[in-house]
């Protein structure tokens, strides 16, 4: 692996920054543009709209990828992610352009625009339910509702078949990007959807399919012009038909963006164990609300992060902020190049058609692995099946057909709808018949410790534990908790913070520690017990200075050391989660008898 050269808060040489952010643009310009392209094409919009909306995707994916990388306030992760446009959109987008036309679609697009915003929000309150079961079954299911679009691209002949020389141009786009995502690495498997787009057009043109006199007439230069169609603030009956659709692949959409900015992170720091920000992965998904609420304006389709910028932090090992701000201006400048949209505007739907199939293709296997990364259980297995199973026969109308369509105005025919709405539901019901958690809330405060001692005694108890599982809780509990007030008050104050000693004899807390308050849940698993401790925002990350023991830390007080020595030695893990919300620290103690 590729050691990093240049962290985020770094400042690289300018020509570096400037090459890498520029490949990086290259790169990805190709697939932002031809999700949108594939989506008017299917729905058959006009070339003037076709045109902005392509433009309109551009732009808006170029800004937001420079504000990912800038971080300011609670926008944007620091860290370089490209955003681009969402293949999982695909289905949606095509019937509400279809059963509304743009207008509508800019309307659900705006609309949901703040289902990424609130999750970022509040992201703490969300983790148990958007689980990989429920977002992966999301993602798989969209084959399924999107595969009838493709037969609309193909019959392109007057007769309603196919023209002469699309079968050819089909099969042979197909064939290519398949081999090449196969058998090729590195750049060249980067390169796949591009160098078979590229050969099945030539093959198209050869045929005459290839629009040339459309790329002839294109200017080389010019100022875009804007075509946003409105909103349609109606609110028909397709608007609400539709409106869950877009909900649960919004939803979808954010905990891809999460998922980048969590695979971006690791990649990024020299300290490869360095614990993640969940306060940047925030900032990534309310970015991801604010450039989805731009594509609304614009009218376009909504986007979300992409993980090509792991790929090539790794292989150059820059992961400056500067990158993703060269590569987001590259986007921005290609609007004003109208002959390079010509260009792909001209391609043949056969091979629209041909990377729509591959794109559909990799949508699935996406959802599988998102499905199986943490481990498919029992309970999860049931989940996905039947959700799944659900989606498939709602969509092609084998259960119930004419009730189906019939049920709220044919929410429940659309198979993405069908399978999201069970696999929710299931998972719901799982968190609502689990065992009942223990809990306490208190304040944060250390005269509170004898009532978390009583608390954990009573757990310890009630689990089939003894004295001695009980007194390592309590003292796994304490130390978790002493550590949290000192960090807290080394970075609200100053070199003179209380130490251990004086947090021990409940002296000198300050009256911010008084105010808040601790949530400590406990609960047991086949073969250990897990804490789960909830408490405002405070420093530095727990979980990374417990990595780092054993390294000097300069100003690090001999008191705070001690007492994450003493955490790491009773907790067989510790995991703390920030966000700007909350705190979460997760502790795992073995069970003992």
């Amino acid at each position: 692996m590729t050691t990093v050269r240049y962290q985020p808060d770094e400042k690289p040489p300018l020509t570096l920054s400037v090459g890498i952010g520029l490949q990086l643009g290259a790169l990805n310009i190709a697939a932002v543009m031809l999700i949108p392209l594939v989506v008017m094409r299917a729905a058959g919009t006009t070339d003037d709209y076709l045109a902005w909306a392509v433009l309109a995707s551009v732009v808006v994916c170029g800004l937001a990828t420079a504000v990912q990388a800038v971080r300011a306030g609670r926008i944007g992760a620091g860290h370089v992610i490209v955003m681009g446009t969402s293949g999982a959109f695909v289905p949606a987008t095509i019937m509400a352009l279809g059963q509304g036309g743009p207008a509508l679609l800019a309307t659900l697009v705006a609309v949901t625009a703040l289902v990424p915003l609130v999750l970022s929000w509040r992201l703490s309150l969300f983790q148990r339910i958007l689980t990989p079961a429920v977002s992966g079954t999301v993602i798989m299911l969209i084959p399924v509702t999107v595969m009838p679009f493709i037969s609309s691209l193909l019959a392109g002949g007057p007769d309603g078949g196919a023209l002469p020389g699309a079968p050819l141009s089909f099969f042979a786009t197909v064939a290519i990007i398949g081999g090449l995502a196969l058998k090729a690495t590195g750049p060249l498997r980067i390169w796949a959807p591009v160098i078979g787009v590229v050969a099945g057009s030539a093959i198209a043109g050869y045929h005459g399919l290839y629009d040339l006199e459309r790329v002839a007439a294109a200017p080389w230069v010019d100022l875009p012009q804007a075509r946003p169609p409105g909103f349609d603030l109606t609110f028909g009956p397709a608007f609400w038909t539709l409106l869950p659709s877009f909900l649960l692949v919004a939803v979808i959409a954010a905990i891809r963006t999460m998922s980048s900015a969590i695979a971006v992170q690791r990649v990024s720091w020299r300290r490869r164990d360095r614990a993640i920000d969940f306060r940047s992965v925030q900032g990534a998904v309310t970015t991801d609300g604010v450039g989805n609420l731009l594509a609304g304006l614009a009218g376009t389709v909504p986007g979300s992060a992409t993980t090509t910028s792991v790929a090539l932090t790794q292989l150059t090992g820059v992961a400056a902020r500067a990158v993703g701000i060269v590569a987001g201006a590259t986007f921005v400048a290609l609007a004003f190049l109208p002959k390079a949209f010509a260009i792909l505007l001209a391609i043949p739907d056969p091979v629209f058609a041909a990377y729509l199939v591959v794109l559909l293709a990799m949508l699935f296997s996406i959802g599988m692995k998102i499905v199986l990364q943490d481990g498919l259980g029992y309970r999860e297995g049931i989940v996905v099946g039947i959700a799944f199973l659900a989606g498939v026969s709602f969509q092609h109308g084998l259960v119930f057909p004419e009730q189906i369509s019939a049920f709220a105005g044919g929410l429940l025919a659309n198979g993405m709808n069908a399978g999201g709405f069970t696999a929710i539901l299931m998972t719901l019901l799982v968190r609502l018949t689990e065992p009942r958690h223990m809990r306490i809330e208190i304040r944060f405060d250390p005269s509170e410790l004898p009532r978390i001692r009583s608390f954990l005694d009573d757990f310890s108890s009630g689990s089939g534990w003894g004295r001695e599982m009980a007194d390592r809780l309590a003292a796994a509990a304490e130390e978790a908790i002493l550590s949290l007030m000192q960090d807290d008050r080394q970075t609200r104050a100053d070199a003179s913070a209380t130490d251990l000693g004086d947090a021990r004899g409940h002296g000198d807390q300050t009256r911010q520690d008084a105010s808040r308050r601790l949530l400590l849940v406990a609960h047991r698993e086949p073969d250990a017990a897990v804490l789960e401790l909830y408490v405002a925002p405070q420093g530095e990350n727990i979980q990374d200075r417990v990595a780092l023991l054993g390294e000097t830390a300069e100003g690090a007080s001999v008191g705070r050391e001690v007492s994450l020595r003493l955490l790491r030695h009773l907790a067989s893990s510790v995991r703390h989660r920030q966000y700007h919300e909350t705190d979460i620290l997760t502790i795992r103690v073995q069970g003992i008898g």
